[in-house]
């Protein structure tokens, strides 16, 4: 592997083993407490320990791995605290977008994200937990995106990653995945029809039960 990856840009190299460890940690490939040592990284991923430094930096920034007691690089936990702190905040945030997305937002925008609801609610029949959440990622995005903010679309993607690695757990079953899919669409029938009100309290009702533990238990019973 050091033989294919040695004309290739230390640039290049970096980007590749970000997308690898970070595509590993949202997964929970590599869960919370998870030391990154860069030797082993290098071997693992191909290259020398610089980019694997450079990518870890770059997480590190992202918060999505934090420095141990002996300097080691280590992959995040997040505590209940921090869990309900992330729905607070997705709350003032998301309500931005999508007060935004009801005045500006292209109709042919919306027939995209009627798209991603349609293969998520495929994937929650089928029980794909990890298909359904890079689909649920994508939504929530896309209304951040259509509504033209750009900067605000930045602090969501870095807000995702930290719900994403929380999220980690049991396989939800298709019920409670399914009870999301039809909250998602109450809020794009919302934004369709320009209703900011009903789109504002589609978006909270929805954040208010992102609590996908309880669903699981509920779903369950």
């Amino acid at each position: 592997m050091n033989g294919t990856t040695a004309t290739v840009p230390r640039g290049k190299l970096a980007d590749r083993a970000y997308r690898y460890l970070r595509d590993g940690i949202l997964k929970g490939d590599l869960p919370p407490g998870t030391v990154l040592a860069e030797t082993e990284l290098a071997e693992t991923i191909g290259g020398s320990r610089t980019p694997i430094r450079q990518a870890l930096g770059r997480l590190l920034q992202e918060g999505l791995i934090e420095v141990g007691p002996r300097r080691q690089s280590i992959v995040r936990g997040f505590t209940p605290e921090h869990r309900r702190e992330m729905v607070l905040l997705r709350e003032a945030l998301e309500s931005v977008a999508v007060r935004r997305a009801c005045e500006v937002m292209e109709i042919d925008e919306i027939d995209e994200l009627r798209i991603l609801l349609i293969r998520q609610r495929r994937a929650a029949a089928d029980g794909d937990n990890e298909e359904f959440l890079d689909l649920d990622e994508q939504l929530h995005l896309r209304i951040a995106e259509g509504a033209r903010l750009p900067i605000l679309h930045a602090f969501l993607s870095q807000l995702r990653g930290f719900v994403r690695v929380a999220r980690h757990g049991p396989p939800r079953p298709p019920l409670a995945l399914a009870e999301i899919v039809d909250e998602h669409e109450r809020l794009l029938d919302a934004l369709e029809s320009r209703d900011v009100e009903a789109a504002l309290r589609a978006l909270t009702e929805h954040l208010e039960r992102s609590d996908y533990a309880a669903r699981v238990e509920a779903a369950r019973a």
